[in-house]
């Protein structure tokens, strides 16, 4: 009897208990028992490893792995041991804004090999800076400008401002004891030259971290201002900055787009876009009349002007290619007056290189965030790859011995990776099935954006079948999980690359706000130089102490 329950009592047990079957392992959507951990790690089909022509056959062999494993160590070996010490006499500052490195990984693919490495991905020095605003946890463009350039973490939405001022503060942002000096007043002191190039508007809230004082990023004209119940002639917009404050009115050099910005709404510019300022100001004719005192100022707005430049001559260059942001890199290799990045970049370095002290030189590859807000993935990977291509020739142009240059971002984006994709799958492409509705998804996707019109039918609680998606339209909105009507930053941490004197400093993780003082420790300028004030009228009194000393000598007949 107590045998016979013992029995019972097994078979019950077994009765009751879920039976685990196996996935199929020749399936996309196979239902997973949920105890089954294979349906955590799917073995998804792939082609043979062998056919795959994205897999060197090499890296089929042990040694292929342990030969790269052993070049890599030496390389670091020898890096490391022999840190370039030197001071830095120019600093070129490059900022892929909405850089994340999910965009970063993900461009290396759609160049052509997860191998790949993009032009600062080799350099020998890497970091992680943390991207949050003093108030929110997911930082904008406006406060993380503030900390990579000042040096001090700010509020969302402000520029040049510490946190003590409130975005849309009129009166606090003219309250000078709440601003902020940055590493261009540092190197202006320190006589050396500072240019800007983006390809967004000069006006917009990264390049505007460099020169402004702004309690709202919006405020990049004088409507703007007003609109907002400030008074416009006590609070100073953004393009007036670039033209009168203390930073903007000693730029060497300043391209990138936003022409309509400085001008009246009754005139129109080169391309007959309308200007936005309401005051009857032209800015641009007012950078012209006062650069010219100190010497040969050239203002240029097309691609001809700025490759036909006689930069030896040129003290000042101001070029705004478009009314608004500069054309995205797809369409600016079409259009023959349009310059892209690469080429800004060129002609900043060649006019820079000529300043006897040395420079700083603050790029933005501007239009990757712009891409991202969009959801247009493949126009922020071609983005990606052209900044890519302008750190390489910056640094082609510079000698690591006397010229630092790093590459960052501000903030992150929600687009991130999904799947089991095969090694060589289009990047832009279908990942897998799912196993609950069946239907494909796509490797790359949004958290949130407008993508989700891509992704569910009009009611919101059905999938759309993506099959065939159009990937090759840089326009195509990618697909997104949460609706909104622009796909939102992230607040992950970001990548800093860095090449040239003191490069190792920028190893670790560390706040965003460390960047401008590391390069200012590298440059000895700033916090880290000599006290010289390098104004037109320390200048002129070195220059008048000079004559005076001749004078003297040749009194007691020495010269």
């Amino acid at each position: 009897m107590k045998n016979s329950v013992i029995v019972l009592c097994l078979l019950g047990t077994l009765a009751f208990s879920p039976v685990k079957v196996k996935s199929s392992r020749d399936s996309h959507y196979s239902d997973f028992d949920e105890e089954d951990d294979s349906r955590i790690h799917p073995d998804l089909p792939v082609e043979n490893p062998f056919n795959n022509k994205a897999i060197l056959p090499e890296e089929l062999e042990t040694e292929f792995w342990m030969r790269n494993a052993r070049e890599t160590v030496a390389e670091k070996v020898e890096t490391y041991s022999k840190p370039n010490t030197n001071v830095a006499k120019n600093i070129i500052f490059f900022i892929g804004d909405g850089m994340s490195f999910q965009t970063v990984a993900a461009t290396r693919m759609h160049s052509g090999n997860e191998n790949n490495k993009l032009s600062f991905e080799k350099f020998p020095y890497f970091g992680m800076a943390k991207t949050y605003c003093v108030n929110r946890q997911v930082s904008d463009s406006a406060c993380t400008a503030t900390a990579y350039l000042s040096g001090v973490k700010a509020n969302y939405g402000t520029i040049g401002l510490d946190a003590g001022i409130s975005r849309y503060d009129c009166e606090g942002q003219a309250n000078e004891a709440h601003q902020t000096t940055g590493i261009g007043q540092w190197s202006l002191d320190s006589c050396k030259g500072v240019g800007l190039v983006t390809t967004t508007r000069i006006t917009h809230a990264t390049p505007a971290g460099l020169f402004a004082h702004i309690a709202d990023r919006y405020w990049e004209n004088d409507v703007e201002v007003e609109d907002d119940n400030c008074d416009p002639e006590t609070t100073d917009d953004i393009a007036e900055q670039l033209i009168r404050s203390k930073v903007g009115s000693k730029l060497k050099v300043i391209l990138g787009g936003g022409r309509s910005e400085f001008l009246d709404k009754s005139v129109t510019d080169e391309e007959q876009n309308p200007g936005l300022r309401g005051d009857g100001q032209n800015l641009i004719e007012e950078w012209k009349t006062e650069r010219s005192k100190d010497g040969n100022a050239e203002y240029i707005w097309r691609k001809s002007e700025l490759l036909g430049l006689d930069v030896n001559s040129t003290d000042y260059l101001l070029g705004l290619f478009e009314g608004d942001h500069m054309k995205f890199h797809l369409d600016a290799v079409a259009d023959p007056e349009e310059p892209t990045l690469s080429e800004l970049v060129a002609t900043a370095i060649k006019m820079l290189q000529k300043e006897e002290k040395g420079y700083f030189l603050f790029v933005e590859g501007g239009k990757i965030d712009v891409a991202h807000h969009e959801s247009w993935t493949r126009r922020a990977l071609d983005e990606t790859l052209e900044f890519s291509n302008a750190v390489q020739l910056a640094r082609e142009m510079t000698s690591e011995e006397d010229t630092l240059i790093v590459v960052s971002a501000d903030h992150g984006h929600t687009m991130t990776f999904a799947g089991y994709p095969s090694r060589g799958a289009d990047v832009l492409g279908i990942a897998q099935n799912s196993n609950i509705d069946r239907m494909p998804f796509s490797v790359l996707s949004y958290a949130n954006g407008a993508g989700y019109k891509n992704t569910y039918n009009e009611l919101g609680d059905q999938r759309l079948d993506i099959t065939g998606f159009d990937s090759s339209d840089p326009e195509f909105q990618y697909f997104a999980t949460v609706p909104l009507n622009v796909e939102s930053h992230g607040g992950d941490d970001v990548g800093v690359y860095a090449s040239g004197p003191w490069a190792h400093l920028f190893v670790g993780q560390y706040e965003q706000n460390i960047l401008p003082y590391a390069m200012a420790y590298a440059a000895q300028i700033g916090a880290y130089g000599d006290d010289i004030q390098c104004s037109s009228a320390s200048t002129l009194a070195g220059s008048i102490f000079l004559l005076l000393f001749i004078h003297l000598l040749r009194q007691i007949n020495i010269l």
